[in-house]
């Protein structure tokens, strides 16, 4: 798995190494799914998961591409991402 220097940034900013980001999608579970957004940038469909890693709620995004899965983590904030 390759991290971006943005990505590695953005884990550090929650307290979470590159290894809690691979243990989060190892766990990733029906029941962190929040279904799918279409990309407002790219038309892309996005998965959409929030698992809890440790106390921090995530927002996860996955997209799936011809040759990548692009991941982005962020804490998940009030109203952000859809609902069951």
């Amino acid at each position: 798995m390759y991290f971006t220097g943005k990505s590695i940034l953005e884990l550090s900013g929650l307290g979470l190494y590159q290894e809690d980001a691979v243990d989060a999608l190892c766990a990733l579970s029906g029941a962190d799914s929040q279904g799918r957004l279409r990309s407002a940038a790219t038309g892309q469909w996005m998965y959409v998961f929030k698992p809890t890693v440790g106390d921090i709620l995530l927002y996860v995004k996955v997209v799936l591409r011809d040759d990548c899965i692009v991941v982005s983590f962020h804490a998940d904030e009030e109203g952000h991402g859809p609902h069951p």
